[in-house]
């Protein structure tokens, strides 16, 4: 009877975590808006603040998004970086924060209990409304991000990716490292970043993501409670769009490395795009299925040219990048290269096959219930449809929307969205004749 029991609960829980989850939404009296779900399975909370405040809003201070964003929580309200930090241990909470391309954020896990997750969020407060941006922890976290830039110099497929992203994003902000340059992680000053912080850590220019076993009335007070804590002032200003590309580049850099990294792309779509579906699908039979993808199959299983080959798309607020790629020998850079092109190329002008299509749809539905089989699984997914403004049923309709995807909606979508002609190829590694004197 016990193990009867026992059985029961273990399925419901599942069942219970592997439904689409339901996602609430409101606009908090200072405009911040939340995205709220309940998950009452296990008894704690994760929350998530999101700012338009990422990288792309560096402008000529390249790096203040990710130094501003690091320091929030090294010095606030006279606490340093160790006191706060042992609050939140003391708490049984965990804090992060993290910065990309489109928006900073900052993260909070907190049981529910009622004093443990109320002095949680005052600790949370703390470090979003009074960040003393103290300059020995400035220092600091300056010279960290020095010897992340130095120790990408040393790394060619970090060289690869900034060239790559350079080239096909021109003067957009997308085409400038999230961390910043030597030069001008050197010369931004504390005032600097106490006018970033002021400008874009504001209620309006914010979301909040609510996942966890707190009411809908708790959550509403949360949201508010927190919200309460940041900068007046607007949403930041709208950007220009990405750029079409006009015609194709290659750019190599000498590299002294055994094997060269190949990236060939161009930008391909933002979050949102009606044609998210077709190319996700399309280009998972591609080379983003790993090792059942075409990519894989010809470049790899067929030739031995390199150890993997793939391609993905990266949406974001604006056209993220396309990419291909690969690492292989020196001496096979050419051969590999062309395998790539003639192979994205073709895909372009022919699309899958059925057989290929009926796979990987069954590949990713299949797959589906573990993108939401825990919490943070679920926030992040969350903050996506929030921040990018998806519908809120998003994931419910998510494996219809894939269904619904056909050999005709993914040649359309690859034709309209890539063109071959004009691809960015990036390529660091050693030159062949610099290889034979060796």
């Amino acid at each position: 009877m016990r193990i009867s029991i026992i059985f029961f609960f273990i399925i419901f829980y599942v069942n219970t975590v592997l439904a689409s989850p339901n996602i609430e939404y409101w606009i908090t009296s200072v405009g911040a808006e939340v995205y709220y779900v309940h998950a009452p399975e296990l008894p704690m909370v994760d929350i998530q603040i999101v700012f338009d405040a990422g990288s792309s809003r560096d402008e000529d201070a390249l790096g203040i998004a990710m130094l501003t964003n690091s320091l929030l929580a090294d010095g606030a309200n006279g606490d340093d970086a160790d006191k706060i930090s042992n609050d939140f241990e003391s708490l049984g909470a965990i804090y992060a924060a993290d910065v990309g391309y489109d928006s900073a954020s900052l993260q909070l896990r907190s049981l529910t209990e009622s004093e443990l997750l109320k002095s949680a969020i005052v600790n949370l407060k703390k470090v979003l409304s009074a960040p003393d941006f103290p300059t020995d922890a400035l220092e600091r976290r300056r010279s960290q991000m020095l010897i992340g830039i130095k120790a990408k110099q040393q790394s060619p497929a970090a060289i690869a990716k900034d060239a790559f992203m350079k080239a096909i994003y021109q003067s957009h902000p997308y085409a400038k490292p999230s961390e910043g340059t030597e030069t001008s992680v050197k010369a931004i000053k504390r005032k600097d970043i106490v006018s970033f912080y002021k400008k874009h850590y504001t209620a309006k220019n914010s979301m909040i993501a609510i996942v966890g076993a707190v009411s809908h009335e708790l959550a509403k007070q949360i949201s508010e409670d927190i919200s309460a804590a940041f900068q007046d002032g607007e949403k930041a200003s709208s950007m220009r769009a990405v750029e079409k590309l006009e015609e194709p580049q290659s750019i190599f850099i000498e590299y002294p490395s055994a094997q060269t990294h190949i990236l060939v792309g161009q930008p391909g779509m933002k979050r949102g795009d009606s044609d998210y579906f077709s190319l996700y699908v399309g280009n998972h039979i591609l080379g983003g299925g790993g090792m059942v993808s075409r990519l894989f199959e010809e470049v790899r299983e067929k030739r031995g040219l390199s150890y993997s080959a793939y391609s993905y798309f990266s949406p974001m607020l604006f056209k993220g990048p396309f990419t291909a790629g690969l690492q292989t020998k020196t001496d096979q850079v050419d051969e590999a290269i062309s395998v790539l092109l003639e192979n994205i190329k073709n895909y372009i002008e022919q699309g899958p096959t059925e057989e290929e299509l009926i796979a990987a749809k069954k590949n990713i539905t299949g797959g589906y219930p573990l993108r939401i089989d825990s919490n943070s699984k679920i926030l992040n997914y969350v903050v996506v449809i929030g921040y990018y403004k998806l519908p809120l049923d998003y994931l419910e309709t998510f494996n219809n929307n894939v269904e619904a995807v056909t050999i005709e909606s993914i040649k359309d979508a690859f034709k309209r969205r890539l063109s071959p002609d004009k691809l960015v190829m990036v390529k660091v590694g050693a030159s062949s004749n610099k290889k034979s004197e060796d």
